[in-house]
């Protein structure tokens, strides 16, 4: 079975414009964008069309790279303070001359959206309410809305990072599985995925995840987004393993739609006052 992100994607907009039709205002995000970034332009335009869809108020801020860290902190702050906003996030990365951990920091934790606040991860791994990184809240979703029960499965996570990997791997202990955190550098790692039950590949280099390294009935989740000769590409060798594997997630189609429409849950969540 091919996962249809799209579709989970769909029925997440569909929640969130239901949730927020008789609200006294529509919920507000406001992105700041600095400089040039072609990759940068193309996630945030898809951000505006996620917003715009279910009638969600959707603001640009954008700004030289020449701006001063004080600017920036200062721009964020008065957004931190407007009533009327919900949301923020800062698209990275940054000019070198500004401080990637000054500015999530700055931004209030009810309003980081993105779930990188270090208030929201410390909340996170304490088993506290806190908003949760957009990835790994649409891997849990994708699960939810499979029907797929996590408790006592197996899993391998392969890839370590503060955004995805790891919160990921905590998101999935809370639902009773039995999780194992491997990476690029995991020697034999071939032991930990041929017994996975399930596996989730966040490591960023294309087609790492063979055929030959997992199970015939294992579950196959895609996170990686490589370019390769102009074409994207997951982490997995997808083609290799469509008809193999119990169920996979496809690049792109898979867990990108979803990511982009969990932001919108994340959103009404501060609209609504729940602060973590």
């Amino acid at each position: 079975m091919i996962i249809d992100g799209n579709a989970i994607a769909k029925k997440i907009k569909d929640k969130a414009r239901n949730c927020c039709s008789d609200c006294y205002r529509k919920p507000n995000v406001v992105a700041f964008m600095l400089g040039e970034n072609p990759s940068s332009e193309s996630y945030l335009r898809m951000i505006e069309r996620t917003c715009n869809s279910v009638g969600f108020g959707y603001t640009l801020v954008r700004l030289t790279t020449e701006i001063s860290e004080a600017e920036l902190l200062k721009l964020i702050v008065e957004k931190n303070e407007d009533e009327n906003v919900d949301g923020i996030l800062v698209q990275m990365p940054l000019p070198k001359h500004i401080s990637e951990e000054k500015v999530i920091m700055t931004i209030a934790p009810e309003k980081d959206i993105d779930g990188f606040h270090p208030m929201n991860a410390g909340r996170l791994f304490k088993g506290e309410k806190a908003t949760r990184p957009c990835t790994p809240l649409a891997v849990i979703t994708m699960f939810k809305e499979l029907e797929i029960d996590l408790e006592g499965k197996y899993i391998v996570v392969i890839g370590r990072s503060n955004i995805v990997g790891k919160p990921l791997a905590v998101m999935l202990m809370e639902n009773n599985a039995t999780v194992t955190i491997c990476h690029s550098r995991t020697v034999d790692l071939e032991e930990h995925t041929q017994k996975a039950d399930i596996i989730i590949v966040a490591v960023g280099i294309p087609q790492f995840l063979k055929k030959e390294m997992v199970s015939e009935k294992a579950i196959v989740i895609d996170v990686g987004m490589n370019e390769v000769d102009g074409k994207l590409v997951g982490d997995v060798d997808f083609e290799a393993m469509k008809d193999y594997v119990q169920m996979i997630t496809p690049v792109p189609g898979g867990v990108g739609p979803v990511t982009n429409a969990v932001l919108l849950l994340n959103v009404i969540e501060h609209f609504k006052g729940v602060k973590g």
